[in-house]
């Protein structure tokens, strides 16, 4: 282990950054086998800082590891040196699984060899600005400079961005000449504009239904919204977009299940598309393991996300549009401290009001690594609907980022990359839950400062459930004490299937018992149990299980006795199915199906009561009780009959006969309290109200044979007992069953 942290810490990853690594087996030894081939190219010794951060970006994103030597050694022969050829390099082996490689065709889609020349970058940087001309000399330095940047990199796809900035920025100052006074001004504030029908021509006929986005409550209109709409349109042709955007630094849970139902829902309703995109801005947080498990639950909820993106992707987009926001006057750098910006009265920063080129230089120098984490941050000058000043859209963090490395030590938040994250996508709707209605007007006041195309933000009520916390960070910290283990944060939801949950969670498609609305929902588990019962009803095969087993000798039928019982998967539907179970002179039955003394209402085996076996066509009555010495029924011996010549008993009970052994698991309420996060309920934290019966192992329950290929996750019902899922725990020697609910309860059966 230590050998290994130390490898890691030489290509140049943190000490922390390595450590984290090794908690993931599986980048760990991705990693490892990376830096053994880079180093079988250049020695121990030649791998430097640049060299590793690429090959951890590419260990940590690549699928199929058998293209990893490949790309090792790529990354080695400095053939990939970038980010961006990284990115492509990934793209083409995900598109091309077939070997060998083409290694003609895979050099040509990553830029191996090209070199671009200062004569290139400076003839693309003319032909931009010369294109803009006009609006450059009427604006001068309030012109958006992003956008020179964004079209003279399209046009050198592999040239270096801070070589082409640097001639952005010479180019445009001999054009304009040095900064005038007039040009420092703050560009004036523009008044919101009422659209009327003599000053937009743009009728409902020609604006699809995103287009309207205008009429909105709240939505913010300038001079030149429509212009930026019709824009947005004839780029996506009216089409409905939505995108999930989760942060990957925690489990996800049953409030996410709503949220994508919601964007996926929304879309697929009117023919529209969504994006998966990971809000991965925060380094310190984000694992390998979140990004995976994200993506899988979406896909298993049904859905394919239209495009896998990250707000990583756009991190140069973002810094050259804070760039702006400061030339506009709208931003600035800050040096108060982390816990003087807490809370709901900030006090006015004194630095507000320093000036635009001031507040330029110490943003480009928090960039370039010249300030320590929390010395500086760049704060928007907004306020929020909630009261909350100014609030931070950069902030300083020295952690190696998961698909970056190092080239940024300065991260965007949530506040500022969303909604811009939302405008570079052209997503038409904003989807998210209530609590985001206080950042609605950061949301549209960023977009239109910028003045870029700003799509509207709609809310909906956050789902919660009694007897449960919604919230990744409590969860994370329910795992971290020990509480629960991961997998069983994952399997709770997956054992439930896809279908209740799509029936519980309300969506846009169909309105279900939960609703729509904007207040928020708090479901109790009933709800969601009755459609996971609803649901499994139809599609989990029937079984027999025995939990507490009793000995059973049915000593009317020979030693050697044995035969096979048909049981139907589906009893309301015997033509889905069926399987066969042995039978023979010894069965299990419940230790509950028998009661040593008959008691009013008692419908099951007594020595004075027979009972039916289900689907064996027996009934049986008891002849004789085994007792061990502490006085406890341990084995019955019986007599058996055909159940068309007996009389008809009360009842019939499940068995196994030759069954496997396997451990159940019976899952209960994990809080005592509705609402373990209310203080006034549990004033001492939702830690303190655990159950201590929320859990129960038995581990010597009995299955019959018709299981014994069963999956992960696989769904059973055990007959008179629940429904059952296969735990991703068990083995080829011994299956585990997680109970997932109960049987619907029958308060007239005993």
């Amino acid at each position: 282990m230590a050998d290994t942290l130390t490898l890691f810490t030489s290509i140049g990853l943190s000490e922390q950054k390595a450590k984290e690594t090794l908690k993931n087996d599986s980048l760990s030894s991705s990693l490892k086998e990376a830096i053994t081939q880079a180093q079988r190219v250049h020695g121990a010794s030649g791998v430097d800082k640049a060299m590793g951060t690429l090959l951890y970006s590419m260990a940590s994103r690549l699928k199929d590891t058998k293209r990893l030597a490949f790309l090792s050694e790529s990354i080695a022969q400095r053939k990939i040196c970038t980010e961006l050829q990284l990115a492509a390099a990934l793209d083409f082996v995900k598109g091309h699984p077939q070997d060998p490689i083409n290694q003609k065709e895979f050099d040509e889609a990553c830029g191996v060899g090209v070199v671009i020349t200062p004569e290139q970058i400076e003839e693309a940087v003319e032909a931009v600005i010369k294109k803009h001309k006009d609006q450059l000399l009427k604006e001068r330095y309030h012109f958006n400079m992003g956008l020179l940047m964004g079209e003279a990199r399209t046009a050198l796809k592999w040239a270096d961005g801070k070589v082409i900035k640097n001639e952005v920025d010479m180019q445009v100052l001999h054009l304009l000449g040095p900064k005038t006074e007039a040009d420092l001004e703050k560009k004036p504030k523009v008044k919101k504009a009422k659209v009327t029908e003599n000053d937009v021509k743009v009728k409902k006929e020609e604006v699809a239904v995103n287009g309207e986005n205008y009429t909105t409550e709240g939505y913010v209109i300038t001079p030149n919204t429509m212009n930026l709409l019709k824009k947005h349109l004839e780029f996506t042709g009216g089409q409905i977009r939505t995108r999930f955007p989760p942060e990957p630094n925690g489990i996800l849970h049953i409030g996410h299940a709503k949220a994508i139902n919601f964007n996926f829902g929304y879309a697929k309703a009117n023919n529209g598309i969504c994006f998966l995109r990971y809000d991965d801005t925060n380094p310190e947080k984000e694992e390998e393991k979140y990004f995976t498990a994200i993506k899988d639950m979406v896909e298993w909820l049904g859905y394919k996300p239209y495009a896998v993106t990250h707000a990583s992707d756009n991190f140069q987009q973002l810094y050259d549009l804070a760039v702006d926001l400061i030339r506009r006057g709208h931003a600035y750098v800050c040096h108060q401290k982390g816990e003087e910006l807490k809370g709901h009265n900030v006090p006015q920063s004194p630095w507000r009001d320093r000036p635009i080129e001031e507040s330029l230089v110490l943003f480009e120098r928090m960039k370039k690594g010249l300030f320590a984490e929390g010395e500086a941050t760049l704060r928007m000058k907004m306020v929020m609907e909630d009261g909350k000043m100014d609030p931070v859209a950069y902030r300083i963090k020295y952690t190696p980022h998961h698909r970056t490395g190092d080239e940024w030590c300065i991260y965007p938040t949530y506040d500022y990359t969303h909604c811009l994250c939302d405008s570079i996508e052209n997503i038409s709707h904003s989807l998210c839950t209530k609590e985001f209605q206080a950042r609605r007007s950061s949301y549209y006041w960023l977009c239109n400062a910028l003045d870029l195309y700003c799509p509207v933000q709609w809310e909906y009520g956050r789902l919660n459930l009694t007897y449960t916390v919604v919230s990744k960070r409590k969860i994370i910290k329910l795992v971290e004490t020990g509480v629960v283990r991961q997998n069983e944060c994952n399997d709770e939801l997956l054992d439930a299937t896809t279908s209740p949950i799509h029936k519980c969670c309300a969506n846009t498609v169909h309105i279900s018992q939960v609703g729509v609305t904007v207040s928020q929902t708090t479901t109790e588990p009933h709800l969601l149990e009755a459609c996971v019962r609803d649901v499994l009803n139809e599609t989990a095969p029937r079984t027999m299980a025995v939990l507490e087993p009793l000995k059973v000798t049915i000593t009317n039928l020979p030693d050697n006795f044995k035969t096979d019982v048909r049981v139907p998967d589906f009893p309301a539907d015997e033509a889905k199915g069926s399987h066969t179970v042995p039978f023979t002179r010894t069965v299990f039955i419940e230790q509950s199906d028998f009661r040593e003394v008959m008691e009013k209402g008692y419908k099951r085996l007594t020595p004075e009561q027979p009972v039916g076996l289900r689907h064996a066509g027996y009934v049986i009555s008891v002849q004789k009780i085994i007792k061990d010495t502490q006085g406890k029924v341990v084995e019955l011996e019986v007599t058996c009959c055909s159940s068309e010549t007996a009389e008809k008993p009360k009842a019939f009970i499940h068995w196994v006969s030759e069954p496997l052994v396997c451990e159940v698991r019976l899952y209960d309420r994990l809080f005592l309290h509705k609402h373990p996060e209310d203080p006034s309920e549990v004033p001492n934290g939702f830690l303190s109200d655990i159950n201590p019966d929320s859990l129960q192992v038995i581990s010597s329950a009995l299955v019959d044979t018709s299981v014994k290929r069963a999956k992960v996750f696989d769904k059973f019902q055990f007959e008179r007992v629940g429904y059952f899922s296969v735990d991703s725990d068990s083995t080829a020697d011994k299956l585990i069953f997680n109970r997932t609910v109960t049987l619907k309860e029958d308060p007239g059966k005993i």
